[in-house]
């Protein structure tokens, strides 16, 4: 079978997929006409010919939101840490959505629609003990013989660490935490499950150490913590305080970019680069991971900030790509209160329009601290959809949008 073909029955059954939701009962809320966006309103304030502006109202029923997500359904998914809920949206900012989860903290979801939550599990061992609470990864299917939605989504499986390894465990366990997930996307079906996730905790054996981001294949599969292959050598221990993560693989459904290169954030104090490109290459020797670095400043006629300079970032929280032609990268600093954005190879900034005949990237990012449409307060996840921003602003209670004003017509 060659490559072409394999692509074109991707694309097929991605679309079947689509259509056999969209004709199912009760789905008119999720998959109805496409939603109307004149609810926009621009602030009327100065600002610079290329920059995020906010888009109003701000979205604010939440307590401590800490994660939003676009879904491939392009429903927005929000993390509320405070109620321990995941919350489901229009693009409007309407809620349609509820669902509880121990100890919610994170949300992604998958290209079979079904949402990845990690949260906590009691788990009694042995049998008749005290309950000790571990991480886990809640896989919940939103397509049901009711229908398709949130309130009626069904919890069909849990891993709970660090039982997908191993069958016993120690104290030191009990104090690891997944901490956020990230979805591949690949040209077989089979393999479209695939996810990373990002894991911290005590234990610093070299071997294999508790900081690391984790690898699950099909059918939420454990297939390894990985390595990275550097020009030092091979490193299992190379991830540092791992958080935030993403891959290239970012909605709309049938445009998803596949491959397995990923980005991740460390909140190590001592870690440099602080967010970090990491390359995925498989060949029939096996899986290699190589660390990419984008630019760090060595050109400054182009842009006057750059995603790899050594000390940029502080605390980075959350990073994610935007899956449309920008290719933007999106970064969240929750110790300077401010949205980062830079391009695909890791320039600061925007290109102006091209009547202004300007040929240098000026600076969008913005912030600091305070409850001002464009500040926020512990700002701990971000998303991208339909050239809309999405920020998780927890301390302030609420979710931020913004737009870029190249973008409105």
């Amino acid at each position: 079978m060659t490559v072409a073909s394999m692509k074109g029955k991707v694309v097929i059954r991605s679309i079947a997929a689509l259509i056999s939701i969209a004709l199912l009962g009760g789905c008119e809320d999720y998959f109805g006409e496409k939603t109307n966006l004149d609810f926009i309103e621009v602030p009327e304030v100065d600002y610079r010919e290329v920059a995020y502006v906010p888009i109003l109202p701000v979205l604010s029923d939440f307590d401590r939101p800490v994660d939003v997500c676009v879904g491939y359904d392009e429903l927005i998914y929000v993390v509320d840490e405070a109620t321990e809920e995941v919350i489901a949206m229009d693009e409007a900012g309407r809620i349609i959505g509820r669902k509880t989860i121990p100890g919610a903290k994170a949300v992604t979801q998958d290209r079979r629609f079904d949402l990845l939550v990690i949260g906590r599990t009691d788990t009694a061992i042995p049998a008749g003990s005290a309950p000790i609470s571990f991480t886990t990864i809640y896989r919940l299917r939103l397509l049901g013989n009711s229908g398709y939605g949130l309130n009626d989504a069904r919890i069909v499986k849990k891993i709970i660490h660090p039982f997908y390894a191993k069958s016993s465990f120690s104290n030191s366990d009990k104090q690891v935490e997944f901490n956020r997930i990230a979805v591949i996307a690949d040209n077989s079906p089979v393999r479209n499950n695939r996810y990373y996730v990002t894991r911290t905790g005590p234990s610093g054996n070299s071997l294999n150490p508790d900081d690391a981001v984790v690898w699950f294949g099909n059918d939420d599969q454990y297939i390894s913590t990985i390595s990275v292959n550097t020009s030092s050598g091979l490193f299992r221990d190379y991830f540092e305080d791992p958080n935030g993560i993403t891959t290239l693989a970012q909605p709309p459904q049938i445009t998803a970019r596949t491959g397995g290169d990923f980005i991740f954030t460390s909140l190590d104090e001592t870690n440099a680069l602080k967010v970090q490109y990491i390359e995925f290459n498989e060949s029939e020797f096996g899986a290699e991971f190589r660390p990419r670095i984008l630019e760090s400043g060595t050109d400054t006629s182009r842009a006057d900030g750059f995603i790899n300079k050594p000390n940029r970032f502080t605390r980075p929280y959350d990073v994610t790509v935007a899956g449309d032609a920008t290719a933007f990268i999106f970064v969240v600093d929750a110790a300077t209160d401010s949205l980062y954005q830079f391009t695909a190879t890791g320039l600061e900034g925007v290109l102006p329009p091209q009547a202004t005949g300007i040929n240098r990237y000026q600076k969008a990012s913005f912030g600091g601290t305070g409850s001002g449409v464009t500040q926020f307060r512990e700002p701990l996840a971000v998303a991208y959809f339909n050239e809309i921003v999405y920020v998780a602003d927890a301390g302030n209670g609420r979710v931020l949008r913004f737009k870029l004003t190249t973008d409105f017509e």
